[in-house]
């Protein structure tokens, strides 16, 4: 497990990003304001920093500054709606160890973090995730049941890792939909269940309840051991 450090000054981003994090396993320290963050970030121990780039009293480019001048090495992730290459250029000459634009997966954003703490030796949630003989290695993108390899479509794939972080948990379509796709994606529930119907094709054993069952009313969960 991590602790991570997010500035954040869209509250209901920050809020959706605490708790994809800490579903993943982190611990987060969430700010969303300059204010707030320089003294934090001057007494607290993180593993990772994620900062948005527009701030309502500054912005998270002069925060990574001043951190940097300060000494402070702990990888830095900007995560911002600026798109351009020049300001993406400034990101990281500022000292940013990645850059991620909004809009964004939940899944990519996670797959940048490992790759990020794995880089700087940071600990990290557990690769392998497993329940019975599925097994899932979302760092080499690999998933298996009973030494089979499974062929998953990316969303499928995202799906699938998503679940089995997350056992035993009823999720809406609706915050599945948030999960795994973009916000700029427009995706319909009949899309959902197409893919979970795919899922459970390559996942489920034959005479076997499925992995993934529907709660009528309510969504879908994940019967993890």
């Amino acid at each position: 497990m991590a602790k991570i450090f997010v500035c954040e000054d869209n509250v209901e981003l920050g809020i959706e990003l605490k708790s994809v994090l800490q579903m993943a396993g982190h611990s987060v320290l969430l700010v969303d304001c300059l204010s707030d963050a320089r003294p934090r970030l001057a007494t607290e121990r993180c593993d990772l920093i994620i900062l948005d780039w527009g701030l309502g009293d500054g912005t998270g480019v002069d925060l990574l500054q001043e951190f940097r001048a300060a000494g402070g090495t702990t990888p830095v992730l900007m995560l911002t709606a600026k798109v351009r290459p020049s300001e993406k250029e400034y990101g990281l000459d500022s000292g940013a160890d990645d850059y991620v634009t909004k809009p964004f997966s939940f899944v990519e954003l996670n797959a940048r973090l490992r790759s990020l703490l794995k880089r700087a030796g940071r600990p990290l949630t557990a690769n392998m995730l497993t329940c019975g003989d599925l097994v899932v290695d979302p760092a080499k993108y690999y998933a298996a049941r009973g030494g089979q390899t499974l062929q998953l479509a990316p969303k499928e794939f995202a799906l699938l890792e998503f679940f089995m972080r997350n056992p035993n948990q009823v999720f809406s379509p609706e915050s599945l939909i948030s999960h795994v796709w973009t916000v700029d994606e427009e995706v319909a529930a009949d899309t959902l269940r197409t893919h979970i119907m795919n899922l459970r094709k390559k996942i489920d054993k034959h005479g076997q309840p499925s992995l993934i069952e529907t709660v009528h009313g309510k969504g879908y969960i994940f019967k993890g051991s």
